[in-house]
């Protein structure tokens, strides 16, 4: 029994130290929204990742119930979540392409009194989006095994993220080959264009001075 509870500490230790330093797994957010203008909140996810949020607007003064308008794009434009006059909610997705998915806020009219609004975000990611209380039970799994189902899930998360990173990579070299390319065909072009303007001015000066009997 001991043995097993050290088994399972120890590997809770490591899901909870190592794998947010190797992969986003979710982040809580603190948002102060101006009065005029729309605080937006960015972050480069991969595809087929799940993402799940909540979001709470705070407010000191209990006479006034500030309310805001959210909105969740995708790396294409495509609306994956709005709600106006909302004091508070939640939005799930799974992501459809790799990119830079935004939420955006904005105070709407005079609700929040002409102060800035604090909105509480809680941005999960990956396998923080999962309910594994839920899988704990439906499974029927617990201690060790519960903590190694874990771990197994973010070693793929992490295997994903390499992939993704490596295919980046490979898209970003592609790139820069084709850039250096196109500089080194214009370079090219430049010098030709120069040599043959300088040959061409050569021959002008040279008949020039031939009709005034200069040479």
């Amino acid at each position: 029994m001991r043995r097993e509870f050290a088994t399972t500490l120890l590997l809770s230790t490591l899901f909870s130290f190592l794998v947010p330093e190797l992969i986003p797994v979710g982040e809580g957010v603190w948002l102060n929204i101006p009065k005029t203008g729309t605080k937006c909140v960015s972050e480069e996810i991969q595809s087929k990742v799940v993402v799940l949020a909540d979001y709470l607007v705070i407010s000191d003064e209990h006479s006034i119930f500030p309310t805001v308008s959210v909105k969740v794009t995708s790396p294409y434009g495509s609306v994956l979540h709005h709600s106006e006059n909302a004091t508070h909610g939640q939005f799930a997705f799974t992501t459809q392409e790799s990119g830079t998915y935004l939420a955006c806020f904005e105070a709407v009219g005079n609700s929040h009194g002409n102060k800035d609004i604090s909105i509480n975000l809680d941005w999960k990611t990956g396998i923080a989006a999962k309910d594994w209380d839920s899988i704990a039970r439906k499974e029927k799994i617990e201690g060790v095994e519960l903590e190694l189902r874990k771990l197994e899930a973010a070693v793929e998360a992490i295997h994903e993220n390499l992939l993704y990173l490596r295919n980046r990579e490979a898209d970003m070299r592609i790139v820069s080959e084709n850039t250096n390319s196109r500089v080194a065909w214009y370079s090219i072009m430049s010098l030709g264009i120069c040599i043959l303007v300088t040959g061409l001015q050569i021959l002008y000066l040279k008949q020039y001075f031939e009709r005034k009997k200069l040479i």
